[in-house]
């Protein structure tokens, strides 16, 4: 083999190479801007539903893609409700502008001026909506309360918690999913 050949031979096969790793990188899902997003109807993903809270606006699984959103059921006569949620509240002032989203799921029938006042007593500054069957069914219809779902920028369920959440613990498992990009 001449020296032109042999260059030539080299140069194709570090080509090659090149080309192999790139396609495995992209194919693998490697690297954090090809992270795939959850499918519809895999267990461990944001169900496809639209929230609409108590003030009509909805939030759909467009307006919540890329975004951390905890998802709360609670009910007005559930006291570890009551006192997670100033907290809930502090973390949601806190980090909704870093992409975090936090839906008050209410399960009890209280009337809207109860809610109203039991929001401004208990300091609530999230979106509250109201918990139907079509909306608790997808969650498997959560009995124990308050139980929060918190879902990554992608959808997929990163925690799942039975029981009181407070701030510390809530941003501890907020933190490093808002970071994620």
């Amino acid at each position: 083999m001449t020296t032109t050949t042999k260059a030539l031979v080299a140069a194709l096969l570090i080509g090659l190479t090149g080309i192999t790793i790139f396609l495995f990188i992209s194919l693998s899902g490697g690297g954090t801007a090809s992270a795939k997003t959850c499918q519809v109807g895999q267990s461990d993903c944001m169900p496809d539903v639209t929230y609409v809270d108590m003030h009509g606006i909805k939030y759909t699984p467009q307006s919540l893609a890329g975004k951390v959103v905890v998802v709360n059921f609670w009910a007005t006569w559930c006291k570890p409700c009551e006192k997670e949620i100033p907290d809930f509240s502090k973390v949601y002032d806190q980090y909704k502008d870093r992409g975090l989203v936090v839906v008050g799921m209410m399960t009890d029938d209280a009337s809207n001026q109860d809610l109203l006042n039991f929001q401004s007593d208990h300091m609530m500054s999230y979106p509250v909506v109201r918990a139907g069957p079509e909306l608790r069914v997808p969650y498997g219809d959560p009995q124990a309360l308050p139980t929060t779902y918190i879902y990554d920028r992608r959808g997929k369920r990163a925690h799942q918690k039975v029981g009181m959440l407070r701030a510390e613990q809530l941003e501890q498992l907020i933190g490093p999913l808002l970071a994620q990009q």
